[in-house]
């Protein structure tokens, strides 16, 4: 289905939430000029914007800085939020969730794995190829001797790296950890384990009871399979065309991928109405 084939009414909505990766965020790792000029527009109109990821919550800041006090941000798939200018981390892995979890993972081949609390990004590789894929998305990293004696932080969640296919090499190993923890592909290369109830969408409703604007009046934009709770809020939910086939399953929409503005595109028809 995509959004040319028929007209649809989106004079209702009040809120736009948006993943950055594969979404909101351009080839270049970048949000366009023309993102930036069309949320002065929604602003004008009372339409909050809500920016979501996998990412590290400083990554996004960086990505959003000259709008940052303005949104809402839902970072570590859901584990931390800021709204109302106020930063909040909704749920963490214990002391014992990270030592289970980075212990199986160590037996994983050729995966990396990067445990993400809320003052930094910490990883024991030194692998410089995968470091210069990290930087894309977290701002703040250390490198430490072992994950499992960090005990100077609160823990969002574990992201693991893989170079060829986090979902065909990684995902089938922790298959005996999915009733214990949110175990979820978030990108061709990446997957994240986090506390079982962490997901965008936990951290979505949060922001959409305090704001009063239900389902009806929201509008979602995803690509992958962290998204898929997200989309199921909004009645107007909208997969990427570069999106997981298992989004593009459940959006009631499709638009343009990220590489041809897709949100942009939508956004664009939203201040129509």
């Amino acid at each position: 289905m995509s959004d040319q084939d028929f007209p649809i009414d989106l004079s209702k909505v009040k809120l736009v939430v948006s993943d950055l990766d594969g979404a909101l965020l351009n080839t270049n790792n970048e949000v366009s000029p023309r993102f930036f000029k069309q949320f002065e527009k929604l602003k004008q109109r009372n339409i909050h914007f809500v920016a979501t990821s996998g990412r590290q919550f400083q990554s996004i800041i960086d990505k959003l800085y000259s709008i940052k006090d303005c949104i809402s941000i839902i970072g570590e798939n859901g584990g931390i939020i800021q709204h109302n200018n106020r930063v909040k981390v909704l749920l963490e892995l214990t002391r014992t969730d990270v030592t289970r979890c980075v212990d199986v993972l160590r037996t994983i081949p050729e995966c990396f794995i990067v445990l993400c609390g809320i003052k930094a990004a910490y990883i024991e590789s030194s692998h410089n190829k995968f470091l210069s894929h990290l930087k894309n998305y977290y701002s703040v990293i250390k490198s430490v001797e072992d994950l499992n004696e960090l005990y100077d932080d609160k823990f969002l969640k574990i992201a693991v790296y893989h170079f060829n296919s986090s979902e065909e090499l990684v995902f089938p190993y922790l298959d005996f950890l999915k009733d214990r923890y949110q175990v979820i592909v978030s990108g061709q290369h990446w997957l994240d384990i986090s506390h079982i109830k962490a997901n965008k969408s936990y951290a979505l409703k949060i922001i959409q009871e305090q704001r009063g604007i239900s389902k009806e009046e929201t509008l979602v934009f995803g690509d992958y399979n962290n998204d898929l709770e997200m989309l199921e809020l909004a009645q107007f939910s909208y997969a990427m065309a570069n999106a997981h086939p298992n989004v593009r399953d459940i959006a009631s929409y499709i638009t343009k991928s990220n590489s041809e503005e897709g949100v942009e595109h939508i956004i664009d028809k939203l201040l129509q109405e």
